[in-house]
């Protein structure tokens, strides 16, 4: 269905064929800047802009925030003076003309509903993690990336650090032999879980927020201060994914870049009570993974373990009693040795006294904003791309279904994106949109 939005669009050009991609995408002389919009523009929205900024080639000419006041909109046209400045994404893309390339760093539930339109539009797209809310919208930003021939980047900035690339070529070079197993981990507090259920009430809505604008998709509700934004919505099932989906898009990468791994065949998850509002405290995901050229046998199992305090057992790992894991992290067991890949840290084979002598062959950061710049205008490509990033996504998101059927083990058919068991299961694929701001999805 089309959305508001695109209707508008086809109204405003007169005829629907005048609306392709191609439309508003053009080509890049050799002094051209990458004329760039940012919607979400505060906490890491922040990051994101002025990281993308530095680059020579780049020109911010639109800023769009829901939050006026000095740490969010205030504070970037504060550093972009020049740059028109929204409160409604939606308006944005009513200047198509205007930008060449967009970023998105919103809550979770607004990455797809901004995106998709701006693909659309023919405008390149840089993502924040998890690329989307729910699996379906995962695979819609794939296939818009690749039916209107955008450049493309999530947000898992760590893929482009030393650490990840050292940890990735160290397996690519068969230091640890075939894998056979691997357990991930996040194990720091979720400190965004302020209430355990919906506070009654409503708060009044500051001056600088446009509440009905943060909402977005998700249904009405009433304001209420510190509750949702402007971090702590991560709490929330309408608008995050809990801490996999927080931090599974990174720590899954170098798992994934490393052994060439895809769609799960199964998940299943036990995790803290929860209710239909607030996400877990904690869980343990077992996904099966399709074997690959770099892993041993047909099907790699892959643990996934989060909440304050909550580590992979030692035994399992293989490591003696008393030894200090990260905070968060993976370990890679492979039939020769096995790697430890904290999260942003560099990584370890183990065990240690075997590889005293061995000499670690550091593989240099590169840029991942500026490297999706540069890409924007053709100059090399990214490396967390939609069609990357989108099965990486579809993976982690499919371990918050499982979560949310805690006990039930979930058999997957990526190809027909159904869960081959269970019904129930396939109803948390997709959700409902709020009236007049539903997504045009590309068929």
């Amino acid at each position: 269905m089309q959305s508001l939005l695109s209707r508008r669009f086809f109204l405003q050009a007169g005829a629907a064929s005048v609306l392709t991609a191609s439309s508003y995408s053009r080509v890049f002389g050799a002094n051209e800047k990458l004329r760039v919009a940012s919607v979400g523009v505060g906490g890491k929205g922040w990051d994101d802009i002025t990281q993308i900024a530095k680059s020579p080639n780049v020109s911010v000419v639109a800023l769009c925030d829901i939050d006026e006041s000095k740490p969010f909109l205030g504070r970037a046209a504060e550093r972009f003076p020049d740059a028109a400045r929204f409160t409604d994404w939606r308006k944005v893309l009513d200047k198509p003309k205007e930008f060449d390339a967009i970023v998105v760093s919103t809550p979770d539930h607004m990455h797809a509903p901004v995106a998709l339109p701006a693909m659309q539009l023919g405008k390149h797209v840089h993502c924040q993690k998890p690329l989307t809310h729910t699996v379906h919208e995962a695979w819609q930003m794939r296939l818009a990336a690749k039916k209107y021939g955008v450049v493309t980047q999530m947000g898992n900035q760590i893929q482009s650090h030393e650490a990840y690339r050292t940890a990735v070529k160290l397996v690519h070079d068969g230091v640890i032999g075939k894998v056979k197993e691997v357990h991930s981990w996040q194990s720091g507090k979720m400190g965004w879980i302020l209430v355990d259920d919906r506070p009654k009430g409503a708060d009044k809505i500051p001056p600088t927020v446009h509440w009905d604008e943060w909402l977005g998709v998700a249904d009405e509700r009433p304001f209420k201060e510190k509750i949702y934004h402007s971090f702590n919505w991560r709490a929330w099932q309408d608008y995050s994914n809990g801490q996999l989906g927080d931090f599974g898009c990174h720590i899954l990468d170098p798992v994934f870049m490393a052994l060439g791994l895809t769609a799960p065949l199964s998940v299943q998850a036990e995790a803290a009570e929860m209710n239909k509002e607030i996400w877990y405290k904690w869980s343990t995901v077992k996904y099966v993974f399709p074997g690959t050229e770099r892993t041993e046998g047909k099907m790699l199992p892959l643990t996934w373990y989060d909440g304050e305090g909550k580590l992979p057992p030692l035994e399992k790992l293989g490591l003696p009693t008393g030894y200090k894991l990260p905070g968060s992290g993976s370990i890679l067991i492979g039939e020769k040795a096995s790697l430890l890949i904290p999260h942003v840290a560099m990584p370890k084979l183990l065990p240690e006294e075997k590889f005293a002598d061995f000499k670690i062959e550091k593989v240099p950061s590169v840029d991942h904003y500026t490297g999706w710049a540069d890409a924007c205008r053709g100059v090399g490509k990214t490396t967390s791309n939609f069609d990357y990033s989108g099965p990486l996504t579809e993976a982690v998101l499919l371990g918050t279904v499982a979560i949310r059927m805690a006990g039930k083990k979930i058999e997957w058919n990526a190809e027909k994106m159904i869960a081959i068991n269970d019904v129930k299961a396939d109803s948390f694929l997709r959700k409902n949109y709020r009236k007049g701001w539903e997504p045009s999805w590309i068929s």
